[in-house]
């Protein structure tokens, strides 16, 4: 397989962070007022091409489109674009054997070249294919996916979080820095959730507790969850904050009932302290995080 990694410099022009432009529907537009494409549409006709056998350039390219579009909700997502402080990997096969010790590998470097910096970043990792029929057998692969990845990490789990699947404090460890997952494929029920080609975007929590402490936080979520239900057209019945439930029920975008298990098994290394609900963990994260949805 190939692999290829891009760090997005910052773009010359994006759509800025503003409330959505007036459509001609009342939720997910075809068309603008302004006569440009509503979201969906222009998700529908990235999804139409043929991606999946694209250069690299054109992958980015397309989720890049997604997020500065004026209607996709995200302000975090579309300030990581806007700023240069993301960067994207393209991969070939998701199921690839060789997907999670590289998938490490990038992750660590990530860590450490944003260690000490402000502002929001963000990993992602862009999959040719498989490509799925449905939310799930997207969710079926994500998880599989993260379960290899854990199997493969040799490190600890990431201080400040659960690492029990179902506790309402867990976040997924990769390279002992916690990460919050937002899934995105083509089947998506949710327009914000719906790119072109399988994606995970990897957002590290700490960038969410500095923006809680800050005092940003709590307005950021409501303008991103005010911004996707006028793109939706209803609320996202899977919002939920960090210590509610577990965020992994979020991962993947498809809805879940409250008693529904994450099928993923973490490993318990002898001796070591697992944060519960019963911690008095502050890290704080829903899916209005960059490269989600509200």
């Amino acid at each position: 397989m190939t692999t290829q990694t891009r760090t997005t410099p910052r773009p010359a022009h994006h759509e800025t962070d503003a409330a959505p432009a007036a459509t001609a529907t009342t939720h997910g537009g075809t068309t603008g007022t302004d006569g440009t494409d509503g979201l969906e549409t222009t998700l529908a006709d990235l999804a139409a091409t043929d991606l999946a056998h694209a250069p690299e350039d054109e992958v980015v390219d397309a989720l890049e489109a997604m997020v500065a579009h004026v209607e996709f909700p995200c302000l975090g997502a579309k300030s990581v674009f806007r700023r240069g402080t993301v960067e994207h990997a393209v991969l070939d096969d998701m199921t690839d054997p060789a997907v999670p010790e590289q998938l490490l590998a990038r992750l660590a470097a990530f860590a450490r070249s944003i260690d000490g910096q402000d502002g929001f970043h963000s990993f992602l990792a862009t999959f040719r294919g498989p490509v799925a029929v449905d939310e799930a057998a997207f969710e079926a692969a994500l998880f599989d996916l993260l379960q290899r990845i854990h199997d493969a990490d040799g490190g600890a789990w990431a201080d400040g979080v659960g690492s029990e699947p179902d506790d309402p404090h867990f976040a997924f460890s990769a390279g002992g820095t916690a990460y919050f997952i937002v899934g995105l494929h083509p089947a998506a029920s949710r327009v914000a959730r719906r790119a072109p080609l399988p994606t995970l975007v990897f957002n590290p929590h700490a960038q969410f507790e500095r923006l809680r402490e800050e005092g940003r936080f709590d307005g950021m979520r409501t303008t991103i969850r005010r911004r996707d239900t006028e793109l939706q057209g209803f609320v996202n019945p899977m919002v939920a904050d960090h210590g509610d439930s577990t965020e992994a029920m979020q991962y993947s975008g498809r809805r879940h009932d409250a008693d529904w298990t994450p099928p993923l098994e973490v490993r318990q290394p002898t001796g070591e302290r697992t944060t519960d609900s019963t911690t008095d963990s502050t890290t704080e994260s829903t899916t209005d995080q960059p490269g989600g949805d509200a």
